[in-house]
């Protein structure tokens, strides 16, 4: 059987920018998606609900043969033993702790001082079970991904690019320069700062994020965590940078 669409999947935690790297690929004219769809794939009907609801609110290319989606949360996962899904092109990647950790708590702080990532206990939490998520996924699926550190998206941008086109396989480069979509900047979808809205790379992606305290115990395990779960990762996919 033929399906139309092959599929691009990241997999990663919030505050690794997945929202500018979902818009740089989606920005590709071969290649559909760029925020977070929140759904799992786990059946033939799952990938036709992503077709469905991307095209309530932006146009499939006419030339295009991708659809792309990000995985944050562990609620939502993949069912690589689907036919539609042998092909599927999967990046795992991870960004490192501090700077991720305390990302999340200054997002989620100004939205709600009471929300559990708000605090450094739970957006610590979400960042450990996140990781045990993505080396669960690893062991289980060798070889069947590529990693990179997301840091690279703005310190090895050329780079990364450059290794991100070769491992999905189309002929035209990826671009710094991205455009701008239905749900660019919108809530739920993805990153909501003006920054977002700026179609390219800019070096205050890098977000200061020096005024949020962390306890130093959460900081020693998370970053602990971050060293065994990368290391894990890098071994078991089929190619890294």
């Amino acid at each position: 059987m033929t399906y139309p669409y092959s599929r691009i999947f990241l997999l990663s935690h919030m505050r690794a920018y997945s929202s500018l790297l979902g818009h740089i690929i989606g920005s590709h004219p071969r290649i559909n998606g760029y925020y977070e769809m929140h759904q799992s794939y786990l059946s033939d009907a799952d990938l036709a609900q992503q077709i469905a609801d991307y095209s309530q609110h932006d146009s499939l290319k006419p030339d295009s043969h991708y659809q792309f989606d990000k995985l944050l949360h562990n609620d939502y996962r993949l069912n690589l033993s689907l036919p539609a899904l042998q092909d599927a092109v999967i990046f795992i990647a991870l960004r490192q702790p501090e700077p991720t950790i305390k990302s999340i708590i200054k997002l989620f702080r100004q939205k709600s001082t009471d929300d559990l990532y708000a605090q450094p206990a739970g957006a610590t939490d979400y960042y450990l079970e996140r990781l045990q998520i993505l080396t669960d996924f690893a062991q289980q699926h060798p070889q069947r991904y590529y990693y990179f550190d997301t840091e690279k998206v703005c310190t090895d941008t050329d780079g990364l690019l450059s290794q991100l086109q070769q491992w999905i396989g189309v002929a035209e480069p990826l671009a710094r320069e991205y455009g701008s979509f239905a749900k660019t900047g919108v809530a739920g979808a993805g990153d909501t700062s003006p920054l977002i809205h700026t179609g390219k790379i800019l070096p205050d992606f890098q977000e200061a994020v020096d005024d949020v305290e962390l306890d130093a115990t959460l900081l020693q395990q998370a970053e602990q965590a971050y060293q065994s779960s990368r290391a894990l990762l890098l071994h078991y996919a089929k190619q890294h940078c």
